[in-house]
């Protein structure tokens, strides 16, 4: 009997089918010959300082740096109660165990996510029980049932992965010294008042100082003006076209009256067609998508969409057999996948209305092992989906079509210069025009993607004109855009390398596959959000700007290191060597605890500055949401949920913001609900969605059990 470890209930759900295995027990499926069961994400986690010294309990300047001499792991905290256990994971722990030490099972399988997180859940499960059966890796990029299968009959022993797994420690243990040591110290150096610690993370600073320097660019910005000149020609055929004044190459100009004495010399004047290029070129189409450029194409095209929402839907997908894995910053396929992703184009082909025009071939622009880094790009699997929730629709069309476009047509399009010079005038220039015309649509078809060229007519060189028209405009240069969720993935993704948006070089592509970036595909949406949680940045619309903190952090913060893109892109590609079996762990983790007991005396020694002052008003809401059911004080928004400020005093009412019954319906409590739940005794809910991804609406209510003290939800439905 094997015993296969999923990372999710979803994934134990898709192996079970997988093998036909319909059996269902407490916590795992049993059938003749495997037992599945599965853990939820991480069920354990690194120590607290305090668990290590009690101490620690209290943050004093004196016990820092702290770096334990073995890094030792427990059950997961309860997230509603961060002082106890998680009470499900602790149950589903002790679940694996027992079916671990089963005398019926013979071998023990991994098959959490393929990368060094998923590395890390599984090992850190298994070996806490210290297992004397042989342990093997599942490695899937999908979990459709012919690739379950496949994967089963090609396991490798896990003790092949110890590399992925030294990545993996070593990135959660480096992030656990900088974030614990630093973070402790900070806020007691530098921030005045009790509330939320000042955030200090390897990742987290960097991505701030990107959105920093662009602010600063901004602001330091000087417009200057500048004129141009156009002018409209008419042909012998009554068409038209503009052209724009240029002189030594340029066609914009400081002084307004240099072009005012062109512009008076050249009203309803001939002019001659003296030069004209025609040229054939080909657009071939966006390579397929990895993580970052599917979250950057989402969030640029729809309102309202942050590239962690991209990653939670994406995931979705994934697990529900529909894309291959998402956490990926590979934009080609493994060249092993050529007859599978041909069974995945004709699937996908047969309901499209272009179908004819795909013709399936292996090329190097799609299929490509030196474009592959462990897992290749995102793309549909041959499962078509029957029913999707709107965000899933969004997010599984755009893989689709970037699939499909890669086997349609190359786009072709002609593009058109001219140049018209005036008769009869003493200027020294002559007015630029540019065209084009798309001859082939191709793979523009997929999306409906237009052309916002303008279209010249059919004319020759010496070809006579006349001017009827024409302006002097002014103009402003303009500062560089604030940064949105797209670009600042795209400088995480190359480290700060400056590239065009939607340019794909060898360059480029090699920057991302060697790991030089900051944080992975996996944690860079991740990090977005937590700089708008931790309030040093703040999004309106999709512009990301610093906000005062964030500032004040990248001005007067000592630990310049942290700041650096080119540090902390080191950093990653040492943790991708380390995977690679190129670099030792432990040479890594030193230069890391070297690094933090420098950073701690650093900012012991630095001068004493506040970056960050909390005040009463910043720490209470004061506004009163209605009255507690359970002892009549008053309910008030919190960090994490709505609650009595009565608690001190042992009210225990609450709705937390994470509450499972409504998160199981995709919904967070907001205000409005909490105000008709107390004041009504019950709040018609909007935007609810159903386990099969359907919304509807409803009444709820949230009632005190005759049983216990806990409160329940209750659904209602009315005409």
């Amino acid at each position: 009997m094997k015993l296969i470890i999923a990372e999710k209930p979803s994934v134990a759900k898709n192996i079970a089918d997988a093998l036909t295995i319909r059996t269902k027990k407490d916590g795992y499926f049993e059938g003749k010959e495997y037992i599945i069961t599965w853990a939820f994400g991480h069920l354990l986690q690194l120590f607290d300082a305090k668990d290590y010294d009690t101490k620690m309990a209290r943050w004093n300047m004196e016990h820092f740096p702290f770096i334990p001499n073995k890094f030792e792991y427990k059950v997961k905290n309860d997230p509603r109660n961060r002082g106890k256990v998680d009470r499900g994971a602790d149950k589903q722990l002790k679940t694996i165990h027992f079916l671990m030490r089963r005398r019926d099972v013979d071998c023990i399988v991994s098959a959490c996510d393929y990368d060094r997180e998923g590395q890390v859940i599984g090992d850190s499960i298994i070996y806490k029980a210290r297992p004397t059966k042989p342990v093997y890796r599942l490695l899937l990029n999908e979990w459709t049932k012919d690739e379950v299968l496949q994967g089963l009959s090609n396991m490798k022993p896990n003790e092949q992965l110890r590399p992925l797994q030294d990545a993996g420690v070593s990135r959660q243990w480096a992030d656990w010294v900088i974030g614990i040591n630093l973070t402790s110290v900070a806020t007691l150096k530098y921030q005045k008042g009790r509330g939320k610690a000042l955030n200090i993370g390897r990742v987290l600073l960097p991505t701030l100082k990107i959105i920093y320097d662009r602010d600063m660019e901004i602001e330091k910005f000087v417009p200057e003006d500048y004129f141009k000149l156009t002018a409209t020609f008419q042909t012998e055929t009554d068409e038209t076209y503009e052209g724009t004044y240029v002189e030594n190459k340029e066609d914009k100009f400081e002084k307004k009256e240099v072009l005012d004495r062109i512009h008076q010399q050249i009203n309803k004047k001939r002019a001659t067609i003296i030069d004209k290029k025609v040229e054939k070129k080909k657009e071939f189409a966006p390579f397929l998508f990895n993580l970052s450029n599917l979250q950057g194409y989402i969030t640029s095209k729809y309102k309202g969409w942050t590239s962690d929402k991209v990653l939670k839907v994406a995931q979705s997908l994934y697990e529900k057999k529909f894309i291959t894995y998402p956490r990926t910053s590979s934009i080609a396929l493994e060249e092993s996948l050529v007859s599978k992703t041909a069974k995945v184009v004709r699937t996908l082909a047969e309901d499209l209305p272009y179908k004819d025009e795909i013709r399936f071939v292996k090329t190097k622009r799609v299929f490509n092992n030196a474009k592959v880094e462990s897992h290749s790009a995102i793309i549909p699997t041959y499962m078509k989906p029957k029913q999707l929730t709107n965000d899933e629709t969004i997010v599984y069309t755009a893989i689709k079509n970037r699939l499909i476009m890669q086997f349609m047509p190359i786009a072709e399009y002609e593009e058109t210069r001219l140049q018209t010079k005036l008769e009869d005038v003493s200027i020294k220039g002559y007015f630029a025009s540019k065209g084009r015309v798309q001859l082939v649509e191709g793979w523009k078809k997929v999306e409906k993607i237009q052309s916002k060229d303008a279209i010249l007519p059919v004319v020759h060189v010496e070809d006579s004109v006349h001017e009827v028209d024409s302006k002097v405009s002014s103009h402003v240069t303009k500062p560089p855009k604030p940064h949105t969720e797209k670009t600042l993935l795209r400088v995480m993704e190359t480290c700060g390398k400056s590239f065009k948006e939607e340019e794909e070089t060898e360059e480029l592509m090699g920057n991302i596959l060697t790991g030089f970036s900051i944080g992975t595909p996996a944690t860079r949406a991740e990090t977005i959000k937590k700089l708008k949680d931790v309030g040093y940045i703040t999004s309106q619309g999709k512009t990301l700007t610093c906000s005062a903190l964030g500032r004040r952090l990248v001005e007067t913060f000592p630990v310049k290191e942290l700041f650096d893109l080119e540090f902390t892109g080191r950093l990653e590609k040492t943790l991708s060597d380390i995977q690679k079996g190129k670099v030792n762990k432990r040479e890594f983790l030193n230069s890391i605890f070297n690094f933090t007991n420098g950073s701690v005396a650093t900012i012991k020694a630095d001068q004493e500055k506040i970056i960050h002052e909390i005040t009463s008003a910043q720490r209470k809401t004061n506004e009163v949401l209605g009255i507690c059911p359970e002892c009549g004080g008053n309910i008030v928004e919190g960090s994490k949920g709505f609650g009595c400020n009565n608690w001190k005093k042992g009210c225990k009412f609450v709705i937390w913001k994470n509450d499972f019954y409504l998160r199981s319906m995709k919904k967070r409590p907001t205000k409005t609900m909490v105000k008709a739940l107390l004041k009504n005794k019950q709040a018609f809910v909007k935007g609810l969605t159903s386990k099969q991804g359907k919304k509807f609406s409803a009444y709820l209510s949230y009632e005190k059990n005759k049983e216990n003290d806990y409160y329940s939800w209750k659904m209602e439905f009315k005409k």
